[in-house]
């Protein structure tokens, strides 16, 4: 279900200090984060931000068409590892 319209995109509280902290002082530092819901905002534009994804943070840049986005939905939680290869044996047995 949708946020309701009445109400501002969801930001954590203390990310959204942080960035208006460092464009108050002008400075470039990576944000460490684990709130995946929390939506992009303008203010977030060029600053690099490490998501949580389970495991490791993985840095992201913010860019003009991330806003009104999740950072969750920018950094994956499952790694592909490919599909298994054919067995051979199962196609030796249905043969015969």
């Amino acid at each position: 279900m949708a946020r309701s319209l009445r109400k501002n995109t969801y930001v954590a509280n203390y990310l959204l200090n942080k960035i208006n902290n460092l464009n108050m002082t002008k400075e470039k530092r990576i944000i460490v984060t684990w709130s995946r819901a929390s939506a992009i905002v303008p203010a977030m534009i060029g600053h690099t931000i490490a998501v949580h994804n389970g495991k490791e943070h993985l840095p992201i840049f913010i860019k003009n068409g991330m806003i009104n986005h999740k950072l969750g939905e920018f950094v994956p939680t499952c790694i592909f590892q490919g599909h298994a290869k054919k067995d051979k044996k199962t196609k030796k047995d249905k043969k015969k």
